[in-house]
């Protein structure tokens, strides 16, 4: 297992649409054990494949609270196949866009189609922070961050923010 480098906004990768994984082989438990290790290290909840510049429809989750046993999930080619009317709001954060938190509204629960770690289809429901950490993850499949759920003008704020910060840290490499 591997520790991956995170891509990190404006990089265009962020917008970049995955695609679907045909077969589960070795090549992707692997990819999905390096994700849940990655993820462990920044330390976050979720992070989809493309977050480590693999566009990929892969995601990988732990929403178990500290102090508990890890419960490492892992999501091949998610599909949300219904969504409540019901709504709630979390405030979510990214491990791509560091140190940056917004209130988002999303369905407060989810069902969603997809494979498992072994290839078999999956039908998972799911409510609260599970929900809202799916549909953050699958939105980064589609090339959609959760700063594109808030206000035009807070977005552009923290877009010109990581722009400024990543150019800095570009003249400091030269």
């Amino acid at each position: 297992m591997t520790i991956k480098p995170l891509i990190i906004l404006p990089d265009p990768i962020l917008r970049q649409v995955s695609k679907p994984i045909e077969t589960v082989d070795s090549e992707v438990k692997a990819l999905a054990d390096d994700m849940l290790e990655t993820m462990y290290d920044a330390p976050g909840i979720g992070l989809a494949a493309i977050q480590i510049g693999v566009a990929r429809r892969m995601l990988v989750l732990d929403v178990s609270k500290e102090g508990e046993d890890k419960k490492p999930l892992v999501f091949i080619n998610p599909e949300v196949v219904s969504a409540s009317d019901a709504r709630s709001v979390y405030e979510e954060g990214c491990l791509s866009i560091p140190d940056y938190y917004a209130e988002v509204e999303r369905p407060a629960a989810i069902t969603v189609k997809h494979l498992d770690r072994d290839g078999k289809e999956q039908l998972t429901e799911a409510d609260g922070l599970l929900a809202t950490c799916l549909q953050h993850e699958i939105d980064h499949l589609n090339g959609v961050l959760f700063i594109d759920h808030i206000s035009k003008l807070k977005r552009e704020m923290v877009i010109r923010k990581f722009t400024k910060a990543a150019k800095l840290r570009g003249s400091k490499a030269l």
